[in-house]
């Protein structure tokens, strides 16, 4: 068996949603940090993102998920078996700014000097302005970041961000970026070398990436006469080559690919126009490569 932290919060919706995809039931009692899960082999564990890279290090879990920022916040050795990404259409990433009201005279890092900054991300932001030689005094945020430097608490705040809507709505501007990070499958080391245990993170590294490759895309099925099959061919913007299968009629074949799903609407009339007969679009749980 393997402990599996999981993330309660910002990432538990997505990660749900991800365990699903991939095959697994997940069932959630809001009143109880250890959900269950229909695998065996899988302890789960629901913990705050920022604590589950600790815990994974001291060995009290064998893997977790997690963003990498936490992971280089705490500072944790651990073995980073992936990172969870939509990997053929770019990787989901957040960032976290540097902000300010919009109105503040603070134009840039060096400004900071002798100001205040509220974070959840105080190692890191320190090491920044370490960096930048600026000397600010970085003060641990517990959260309402936003609304301390409404409030005049602050000068400035550093915050998670994934398109800058939110801090755009409470009127603060963006001065740096200080990192940017993603969301992270993580093991403890010793966890890892053991055989067992290392095959189970593995295999669930394969299905959880399958699940995410497979996010906004579909699968078509086709018949084509074989005088049409390079012209559909040509038309199929396919994750990988399409596969073509004979038919019992020599005079036809069958056309199976998998593309992104926004692009259906516009591909399915040119297909029928070039000889696609009987199409089928069907959804995608995994596609593992």
């Amino acid at each position: 068996m393997i402990k599996l932290g999981i993330p309660k919060g910002s990432l538990q919706e997505s990660t749900l949603r991800m365990f699903a995809k991939a095959g697994f039931k997940i069932s959630l009692d809001e009143r109880s940090y250890f959900p269950s899960i229909d695998d065996e082999d899988i302890e789960l564990v629901m913990l705050r993102a920022q604590e589950i890279s600790k815990y994974v290090e001291s060995g009290v879990l064998d893997c977790g998920i997690t963003g990498g920022d936490w992971v280089a916040e705490n500072d944790s050795d651990v073995k980073e078996v992936t990172d969870l990404l939509y990997a053929k259409r770019g990787p989901r990433k957040v960032r976290w700014v540097l902000a300010v009201p919009a109105d503040s005279k603070i134009k840039s890092t060096k400004d900071l000097s002798r100001k205040r900054i509220a974070t959840e991300l105080v190692n890191i932001t320190k090491k920044y302005l370490k960096k930048k030689k600026v000397s600010a005094e970085v003060e641990f945020s517990w959260g309402a970041t936003e609304a301390k430097i409404g409030a005049g608490l602050v000068d400035a705040i550093v915050e998670l961000t994934e398109t800058g809507s939110s801090l755009r709505a409470n009127k603060l501007r963006i001065v740096d970026t200080i990192c940017e990070s993603v969301t992270k499958l993580i093991a403890n080391k010793k966890s890892y070398k053991d055989k067992s245990k290392k095959e189970k993170i593995d295999n669930l590294r394969l299905l959880l990436q399958g699940a995410l490759v497979s996010e906004g895309m579909v699968g078509l099925k086709m018949n084509v006469k074989r005088k049409d099959l390079q012209k559909v061919i040509g038309l199929l913007p396919a994750l990988m080559r399409p596969t073509v299968s004979n038919l019992s009629d020599e005079e036809w074949c069958d056309v199976d690919t998998v593309i992104e799903e926004k692009l259906v609407r516009v591909l399915i009339p040119k297909l029928k126009k070039a000889g696609a007969q009987g199409i089928v679009e069907y959804p995608l749980n995994k596609v593992i490569e």
